[in-house]
This record gives structure tokens, C-alpha cells and sequence, in this order.
């Protein structure tokens, strides 16, 4: 009777068990929820990728450039966009593929020759990096570590290496995969969009030209369609713009095109100022000396309006970039060698913000510092790039030296820490214009005149130069040097990724520019601690296991001899 008993109540067991596995299956594919336990939720997709990737029409397809025998860095960048793919699929099932390649797999040299000038020609920046054999010895391998996206008819390059050289390569590895959605989620909404947001370079005042800014131009061109125009005083000619750029003008605004600005801002448009209060000239300077000269552009009470004021001042920072300067003698064979140029610093982009998280340092020529004024609750300022702890302002008019290069700075004379070079501004502006008669512009339709703006954003920057890239005439044409390309040094900044992170916050809607500033937390092992101890964690992760199985078996079997005895 007991063993009857017994058998039935394992049937009853097995039957409900079985039901209870039925009844969850069943629910679970009628409920789709996906459980995230990381505290930072570093696998959880955010609501705006989520709707981008449901609402896609046709196929994207991804091909990743990143395979093949890689260093171990680069296979943990491998792993976390294998997974990130996998988790953009779940929310695309049909509509998203990919493929990973290795781009040196093809034995031809030739075939290699031509894919490698085929992703540089789409934008992918390929990297040199030592791979390690299994017999031990080391080679060089040319890696892409990027993707192409293809949606229709379009595709979009895609680099995911973060590589800043004054940080440690797991640190640039750990900022690379943290930005992996972003710089993913945002190449597809661009291609996915049916309609491409408009950006526009202003002419008419003596902005840098077409060449002078065509680096960047080309990276805008694959979120934007960029034009460039003269405002001419006719109002409203900027509306259908998502956002302006104003890079380095030289002469002064009339007050009809500020007031086209002015109106532009009322109604909700964004501006990039990038604007050099002094002037200075760098051929002069090569001849051995020059003068900053102040150069007002009558935009100065406008700016003030809205809440900022660019001095009349030239920022000197310790933390600066170098230039060849001659240590020849007079009439000898030229001796070039390189020596700190403190007009040039070099910014370190806080992480506290998504335009400036995770960027190289920035170059800065000539910049000026900013102060913000007033106190309009409505305006809320972030200053985004500022000078280091030693730093100091040269006011104009100044004589500026190359003999200064001969000169070692004291600390004491630099004794101004973080002067604000870029502030962002957002919320409610008021118009420069109010309690003033409106200038006479070209207009075909009533003005309709606004005092307050919608809620808008705009990014002041005490530097026009840094948009600018270099350009050197060839016999083909003038070729433009990358911007951020430093050609004495071979060195490379950030200058063109904070142009267009500030662009795409500028004209952002969806919110989708926060993803740059996810933060996923470093969980570094102490290396002293390792070595210290390494022998006693391998006894205990191997005996423990072991030992736990035995435990639980020889307590298994006491617990059955002893309930069927």
C-alpha cells in the first residue's frame, strides 16, 4: 500500500510538472519580457532604439568589419556587438541581418588592396594591431574596426574604436562598447528616415569656405543634407533649417541678417556659434612675430542677450599642442624642432555630458574664454570645453612671439584654472530685439514678430578654427586634410567628433543623443591582488566544486537509505 501510494504520488508529481511547463510555455509566448539583473541595465535597449527598430520597413543589413584571429580587446568589442546585434534583432526579427568579415581573410593581395581602399573610401578608419600566433610569435594585422549598414539603396560607415592616446587601451576598449548602440541605433534612423533634417553653413560675413570646412561637411552629409547660402536680410530664409553653423566669421553681422538669426532662434532653430573675437594672423606669425587685434562683428549685445559674452581676450594654457619653430642661427641651415605653443591648448572633454563623453582631446587655435551673464531662470548653461587647472588670458591688443617658445612658463602666471571655452545654452531666449525697431529686411509676407523663444538649444564656442581642417593645393586641386589631423605630428584629435556629437544634440528630438551618455562601470580586477593569491583561488575554484558535488551526493544517498529503510 505504501509503495502504491508512493508511485501515485510521483505520477501526480510528473503530471504537474508537466502542466505547470505547458502553462508557461503558453504564457510566455503570448507575454515577451526580457529580465536585465546589471545594476547599470547595460543589456536593456532604450525605448527610443526599441520603437526605431520595430518601426523599420525593410531589411537593414549590417556587415561588421571586426573578424578573424584578434587580440584579445578587440574579441570582447567582437562578443559585445555580437551581442548587441542579437538584442537589436529581437526587436527587428525580420528586418535586421548581419554578417561579420574579416577583411585580410582573401589570400590575394590584390583583392585585400581593394576592399581595404573600399572601406576607407565609405569612412571606416582602419587601425594597425599585434597579433600573437599560437607558436608565440607576434605580427601586424590591419583591422577595420567598424561596420557598413545598408538600408535600400543607402549606406552609412560606421567606426566603433574609441581611441584616445592619452587613455589606457582597456579604457578606450570599455568607452568603445559603451557607445555601441548609439553609434549603431543612429546610423539606422538615418538611413530609415524618409525625410533628411536640413543644416546650413552661413556665408556673406567672411566665413571659413566650402574647402576649409569640407572634412566635416562630408561626415554631416551622412546624417544631413548640408547647404550653404548668404543670408542677404531676407527674413525667414533660414526656417526649414534643423540647425546653423556660423564658423569663424571676420566681418561684421548687419543688423538685418542678426535679425533673421534673432527670429530663426524665436522660432525654435539651433545655432552653432564658432566665432575668434581676436583675430590673429599664423603667416605673419611664421615671419617671427604678429598682433591679436580685437575684431568686434556687432553680434556681441545679441550674444549677450542670450546669455553669454566672448572677451576681448587670447586663452595661454599650459596643456598645449606644439609647432615647428626654427633654432637656427640667423643665415645657417634652418634647425626645426618642435616647442609648446600656448595659444594652441589642448582640451580634455569632460564625460560628464553626451557631446564631450568619451572624445579625444581637442586642438584649440587662438581661442578666447567665455563668461555667461545674466540671470534668466529660463536659460540653462553647461560650459562644455574648458582650459586646465594652469592656464592664463592675454588681452588684445597683444604682440604675440615666437621667442615666447623660448621662454618656460611659471606656474604662478598661470594661475587661471578652467576658463569656459564652449557653453551650451537651453531653454527660453529673449529676442535682442525687444523694446527696439525692427531693421529693414526683404520679406514677402508679414513679420510676425517674436520676444521669446520656443525651447531651443545653442553651443557658443570661443574658437572659429576648430571646425576648420587644413587644405593643401595639389596639381589635381586642393585636398582636404582630415579635420583633427595634425600634419607636423601626425596626431589626431577630437575636433571632428565634438562637431558633430554638438550638431546631432542640436537638432536631436528623440532624445536618442542620451545614449551617449550611458555609462557603464569599469569592474577592474586588482592586478597586485591577483598575484598575490592567484594559487589560493585556483585551489579553492577547483577543490570547492568538487568537494560540494561529493557532499551533495553522499547526503542524497544518507537522506534515501534512510526514508526507504
Amino acid at each position: 500500500m505504501k509503495r502504491r501510494q508512493l508511485k501515485r504520488m510521483h505520477i501526480i508529481q510528473l503530471v504537474s510538472a508537466m502542466v505547470i511547463i505547458v502553462l508557461v510555455n503558453f504564457i510566455a509566448s503570448r507575454v515577451f519580457h526580457r529580465f536585465d539583473l546589471t545594476t547599470e541595465k547595460r543589456y536593456t535597449l532604450s525605448e527610443e532604439t526599441r520603437v526605431i527598430l520595430r518601426d523599420l520597413d525593410e531589411i537593414v543589413y549590417i556587415r561588421v568589419y571586426l573578424e578573424g584571429d584578434l587580440p584579445v580587446g578587440f574579441s570582447r568589442l567582437n562578443t559585445a556587438i555580437r551581442e548587441l546585434l542579437d538584442e537589436f534583432r529581437v526587436y527587428a526579427p525580420q528586418n535586421l541581418q548581419y554578417e561579420f568579415i574579416d577583411p585580410v581573410e582573401d589570400p590575394d593581395p590584390q583583392i585585400r588592396r581593394n576592399l581595404f581602399n573600399q572601406l576607407y573610401g565609405i569612412g571606416l578608419q582602419p587601425t594597425n594591431v599585434q597579433v600573437r600566433a599560437k607558436d608565440g610569435s607576434t605580427s601586424q594585422k590591419i583591422v577595420f574596426p567598424g561596420a557598413v549598414i545598408s538600408y535600400e539603396e543607402a549606406d552609412g560607415a560606421v567606426n566603433l574604436l574609441k581611441n584616445n592616446p592619452g587613455l589606457p587601451g582597456e579604457v578606450n576598449l570599455h568607452q568603445s562598447i559603451q557607445s555601441l548602440e548609439y553609434e549603431f541605433i543612429s546610423m539606422i534612423k538615418t538611413l530609415s528616415s524618409d525625410s533628411i533634417a536640413k543644416v546650413a553653413f552661413l556665408e556673406g560675413h567672411g566665413e571659413l569656405d566650402a574647402y576649409q570646412v569640407g572634412d566635416i561637411t562630408k561626415d554631416l552629409a551622412n546624417f544631413y543634407q548640408v547647404d550653404r547660402g548668404v543670408i542677404g536680410g531676407r527674413y525667414g530664409s533660414l526656417n526649414g533649417y534643423r540647425a546653423v553653423i556660423i564658423a569663424k566669421p571676420v566681418k561684421a553681422f548687419s543688423e538685418a541678417d542678426k535679425f533673421v538669426i534673432d527670429q530663426y532662434i524665436m522660432q525654435g532653430g539651433k545655432v552653432l556659434w564658432l566665432l575668434d573675437p581676436v583675430q590673429v594672423s599664423m603667416d605673419s606669425l611664421f615671419m617671427g612675430m604678429t598682433f591679436a587685434l580685437y575684431n568686434p562683428l556687432n553680434i556681441e549685445d545679441q550674444l549677450f542677450r542670450y546669455g553669454v559674452r566672448l572677451n576681448p581676450h587670447l586663452v595661454k594654457d599650459i596643456q598645449c599642442h606644439v609647432i615647428p619653430v626654427n633654432k637656427g642661427l640667423a643665415g645657417a641651415q634652418a634647425q626645426w624642432e618642435f616647442s609648446p605653443w600656448y595659444y594652441f591648448p589642448l582640451i580634455s572633454p569632460g564625460n560628464d555630458h553626451p557631446v564631450t563623453r568619451s572624445l579625444n582631446m581637442i586642438k584649440i587655435e587662438f581661442g578666447s574664454d567665455i563668461d555667461t551673464v545674466g540671470e534668466n531662470p529660463a536659460i540653462n548653461k553647461t560650459v562644455l570645453l574648458a582650459t586646465s587647472p594652469y592656464s592664463r588670458i592675454v588681452a588684445a591688443p597683444a604682440e604675440i612671439s615666437l621667442r615666447e617658445t623660448q621662454r618656460q612658463p611659471s606656474q604662478a602666471a598661470y594661475n587661471r584654472a578652467h576658463l569656459p571655452l564652449a557653453i551650451l545654452l537651453e531653454g527660453n531666449f529673449e529676442s535682442v530685439f525687444t523694446n527696439r525697431s525692427i531693421p529693414d529686411v526683404q520679406s514677402h509676407k508679414p513679420i510676425q514678430f517674436a520676444g521669446i523663444s520656443r525651447s531651443t538649444r545653442m553651443i557658443v564656442m570661443g574658437d572659429g578654427d576648430i571646425i576648420r581642417n587644413e587644405v593643401i593645393d595639389s596639381p589635381n586641386g586642393p585636398v582636404m586634410v582630415p579635420l583633427g589631423f595634425d600634419q607636423y605630428t601626425s596626431q589626431s584629435f577630437g575636433n571632428k567628433e565634438f562637431i558633430l556629437n554638438a550638431v546631432n544634440y542640436l537638432t536631436d528630438e528623440t532624445g536618442l543623443i542620451s545614449l551617449r551618455g550611458r555609462e557603464f562601470r569599469m569592474r577592474l580586477l586588482d592586478r597586485q591582488r591577483i598575484l598575490e593569491e592567484s594559487d589560493k583561488w585556483k585551489v579553492i575554484n577547483t577543490a570547492v566544486p568538487v568537494l560540494l558535488v561529493i557532499s551533495f551526493g553522499a547526503g542524497v544517498g544518507v537522506y534515501r537509505r534512510r526514508r526507504f529503510r
